[in-house]
C-alpha cells in the first residue's frame, strides 16, 4: 500500500494511465491561474478587487450609506429633544419635590412643637409621637376623642402636616415616572448614535479602499451628475419664470376685465422680508463643515443650518425634517420663493433652504461643508413656506 502513495510536497506529471481525470484537472488549475494572473495585471497592488468593477456600485453604497446616516440623524435629533425636554421636566420635578418636603418638614416640626408641650403637660404625649410617626397618621386622625383634645392651631398644623405629606409623595411619584422616562430617551438616544457612526464607518472603510484609479473615476462620476443637476436646475428655474410670467397676464387680463386696468403690481410676498434675513444668514455659514447633530454656530446638519437660518428672522422652526415640513404653506416646487425650505427622499430625511434659480443652501454630508447646489440633485419629496 505504501508504495502507491504520492509525495504531499510534489505535484505529479499527468499520466496516461489515469487518462481523462488527471487531464481535466491539469486544464482546470492552468485556466484558474491564468485567470488570477489576469485578474493580477488589471488590479492595484494590495486591492482585492479588480479595477474593472462598477465604482458605481460603490458609489451607490456609500451613498445609500451616507443616505441611512442622515436619516438615523434625525432620529437621534428627535431623540435629543425629547431627552432634552424630558430632563428639564426632571429637573422641575426634583427642585419641586425639593421645595415640598421643606413644607413638610416645616410642618413635621410644627407637630413636633406641639407633641413636646402636650408631653410636658401630661396631655396627650402618646398620641402625639403616633401621629409624627405612623404610616398612616390619617389612622390617628379618625380618633374624634383626640381631634376633640386638640385646638384650632394644633388641628390646622395637622391638616398642613396632611396635606404636605400627600403632596410630597405625589411630586415623589411623578419625579420617579419621569426620570424613568428619561433613562428610556437616553438609551433610545445612545442607539441612534450608535447607528450613525456605524453607517459613517463603513462609508468611509469603502472609501478608504478604493484606489486612486478609482477615486478620479468617482469624482469624474459626481461631477457629471453635478452637471447634469445643475442643467435640470436651470430648466426648472426657466420654467418657473415662464410660469410667473404666464400667471402675471392671467392677473392683467382678469384687472382689465374687472375695470382695474391691470396695471397694479403684484404686491411682495408677504415672507420676503424674513426669507431675505434667513437666506443672508444661511450665505454667511457658507464653508462650515457638517456635522450630524450640530446646530452651530461652527458647524451645522441639514435641519439644524434651516432651523438657525429661519431663527435669525425670528421665525422658530422645529428640530427635524420630520418636524419642518409640518409648518407654514406647502408649496408645489414651480412656485418655490426664496426662503422656502426644499425636502428631499421619500423619508423626508434632508433639507435645504431655496434662494432661487433652481438653487439652495444645505448642509449636504459627513465630510463636506455648507454649499450652495441645485434642488435637482436629489428626488424632490415636496415645500413649504414658512411664514
Amino acid at each position: 500500500m505504501a508504495s502507491h502513495r504520492k509525495p504531499r510536497t510534489r505535484i505529479p506529471a499527468p499520466r496516461t494511465g489515469h487518462g481523462r481525470r488527471t487531464a481535466v484537472g491539469f486544464t482546470t488549475a492552468a485556466l484558474a491561474s491564468v485567470t488570477l494572473l489576469s485578474q493580477s495585471a488589471n488590479a492595484a497592488p494590495g486591492d482585492p478587487r479588480p479595477a474593472s468593477q462598477s465604482i458605481e456600485k460603490v458609489k451607490e453604497k456609500v451613498d445609500t450609506l451616507y443616505h441611512q446616516a442622515e436619516t438615523a440623524t434625525q432620529r437621534y435629533n428627535a431623540a435629543k429633544e425629547r431627552t432634552d425636554q424630558q430632563r428639564a421636566k426632571v429637573d422641575k420635578l426634583l427642585d419641586s419635590v425639593a421645595q415640598r418636603t421643606e413644607k413638610l418638614n416645616e410642618a413635621r416640626r410644627t407637630l413636633g412643637t406641639y407633641a413636646a408641650a402636650q408631653y410636658r403637660d401630661g396631655g396627650l404625649a402618646r398620641s402625639a409621637a403616633t401621629l409624627l410617626f405612623s404610616d398612616d397618621p390619617q389612622d390617628v386622625f379618625d380618633q374624634s376623642h383626640l381631634l376633640d383634645r386638640l385646638t384650632g392651631r394644633q388641628k390646622q398644623a395637622v391638616d398642613n402636616f396632611r396635606t404636605q405629606r400627600t403632596k410630597t409623595a405625589e411630586e415623589r411619584r411623578k419625579a420617579g415616572a419621569s426620570l424613568a422616562t428619561l433613562t428610556a430617551a437616553q438609551k433610545q438616544l445612545k442607539t441612534q448614535k450608535k447607528t450613525v457612526q456605524d453607517k459613517l464607518t463603513e462609508a468611509r472603510r469603502l472609501l478608504a479602499n478604493l484606489t486612486a484609479k478609482e477615486k478620479a473615476r468617482l469624482a469624474a462620476i459626481e461631477k457629471k451628475q453635478a452637471e447634469e443637476a445643475r442643467r435640470k436646475a436651470a430648466a426648472l428655474a426657466e420654467k418657473q419664470r415662464q410660469e410667473a410670467a404666464a400667471r402675471k397676464k392671467q392677473q392683467e387680463q382678469q384687472g382689465q376685465q374687472d375695470g382695474s386696468g391691470g396695471s397694479t403690481a403684484p404686491s411682495a410676498p408677504a415672507n420676503s422680508s424674513k426669507a431675505a434675513q434667513a437666506i443672508a444668514f444661511a450665505k454667511a455659514q457658507l464653508g462650515k463643515p457638517y456635522v450630524w447633530g450640530a446646530t452651530g454656530p461652527s458647524s451645522f446638519d441639514c435641519s439644524g443650518l434651516t432651523q438657525a437660518a429661519w431663527k435669525s428672522a425670528g421665525i422658530s422652526l422645529p428640530r427635524t425634517t420630520w418636524d419642518q415640513v409640518k409648518i407654514g404653506t406647502r408649496v408645489s416646487t414651480s412656485q418655490l420663493q426664496p426662503g422656502d425650505l426644499v425636502f428631499f427622499y421619500d423619508d423626508i430625511s434632508h433639507v435645504g433652504l431655496y434662494i432661487g434659480d433652481g438653487m439652495m443652501i444645505h448642509a449636504p454630508k459627513p465630510g463636506d461643508v455648507v454649499k450652495k447646489a441645485p434642488i435637482t440633485e436629489m428626488p424632490i419629496y415636496g415645500s413649504v413656506r414658512p411664514a
